[in-house]
């Protein structure tokens, strides 16, 4: 699914005179948020006189990251199950509740024509509500196992976007559209060299260089982890640029002092610049990710979290070692494994290429593209 697919759309779109007023729901991770700002640009860039509002959850990270890319956000009083622990779920259901009378107020409002969701706490009463008023809706899933809710409100949708083939098992086959998984255009459309990404972050472009990311809360396992081989790292000639997340990020700074191999923050905001300086990249696989490494054309070690629902990033992850595309190590044997699999791989270039090779195959750089004409094409039939 690449560029072939946007041309022919392209080739045959035509939109109508009539203003769409879009809305936009989910977030909660980076996984979330970026495709959806992403697919959002896409449209604006399509038809600009279109509207459009993001609707959130209120304290997550949408709230900061949207309207640092120029769009309105509305946050939402709710939370998803909390599955560590069931006595915090006592205050869900008047939570969900709320939040339907503020998606209502949202809606007289802004008086949406088509609502898109991409997961996350937001997205489900936003699109139920939506599908209640006879609204279209469309759906981003981005995983290789659909959430519960997506599984839920693809009954109704109008059409459904995935990243890969298969999905037919969670939602009615004649709505699903295979679109890949949209990355950021600062990432797509990086001409960044390697040397000048390294020099970025202060390290020296004559040494291979690590990137870590453990999502942009972090990834405790992954953390603890480099902090336990951190050494490892100058004694194989290694350098290290280390996304903590805010969590763990005095600890690392900690750890990384009057180290020159190793650069440490709690987030990367020019992501492009982190995967330009990478040679070996440590990530969890999440879709967001998988998609990004793919365009980028990194070897990977993923490390995926095994607490996403339905374990969902151990099936992405998966994936791309049946392809041999990417190498996975457990969470639970991250402490022991993940230093010593990174140094191993850095001195196998032959992996490395196949890593490369491998992963670059699955990429597509023009999802948002494509999920931005389909929706656009489905309203103007509309009007």
């Amino acid at each position: 699914m690449k560029e072939k697919v946007a041309d022919s759309i392209l080739g045959n779109s035509t939109f109508g005179s009539r203003i769409a007023r879009i809305i936009i729901a989910g977030g909660g991770t980076g996984g979330h948020i970026f495709p959806a700002i992403a697919i959002a640009k896409a449209i604006v860039r399509l038809q600009p006189q279109t509207q459009i509002l993001f609707v959130g959850a209120s304290g997550k990270m949408e709230m900061e990251k949207v309207p640092l890319a120029g769009f309105r956000i509305e946050g939402l009083t709710i939370a998803g199950f909390n599955r560590s622990s069931l006595i915090k779920n006592i205050s869900l259901p008047f939570k969900l509740l709320k939040s339907f009378f503020q998606v209502s107020n949202i809606f007289k409002s802004f008086k949406p024509t088509a609502v898109i969701g991409v997961g996350g706490y937001s997205s489900f009463p936003v699109l139920r509500y939506a599908q209640a008023k006879g609204v279209d809706t469309f759906i981003h899933e981005s995983n290789s196992y659909a959430g519960k809710s997506n599984r839920m409100l693809g009954k109704n949708a109008t059409k459904i976007f995935v990243a890969i083939d298969g999905m037919g098992k969670f939602f009615p086959s004649n709505k699903i559209i295979q679109t890949g998984n949209p990355v950021r255009e600062a990432i797509v459309n990086s001409k960044l060299s390697r040397e000048e990404a390294i020099l970025f972050f202060g390290l020296d472009p004559n040494k291979k260089t690590v990137l870590a990311i453990g999502g942009s809360l972090g990834a405790k396992n992954i953390n603890e982890a480099l902090a336990k081989g951190i050494s490892e790292f100058e004694k194989n000639d290694l350098q290290l640029i280390w996304q903590t997340g805010k969590p763990f990020v005095e600890k690392g700074r900690e750890i990384a002092n009057g180290k020159s191999n190793i650069w440490v923050n709690d987030f990367i905001t020019q992501m492009e610049n982190a995967y330009g300086a990478a040679d070996i990249v440590i990530s969890r696989s999440g879709a967001m990710s998988i998609a990004e490494l793919a365009v980028m054309k990194k070897p990977a070690v993923l490390v995926p979290f095994p607490f996403a629902a339905e374990d969902h990033q151990t099936v992405n992850a998966q994936r791309l070692v049946d392809k041999n595309a990417a190498i996975m190590i457990p969470d639970s044997a991250a402490f022991d494994q993940l230093v010593s699999t990174v140094v191993e791989l850095s001195k196998n270039d032959d992996k490395q290429q196949a890593l490369k090779e491998n992963i670059s195959e699955l990429a597509v750089n023009n999802a948002d593209e494509v999920i931005a004409l389909e929706i656009l094409n489905a309203l103007n039939k509309r009007s």
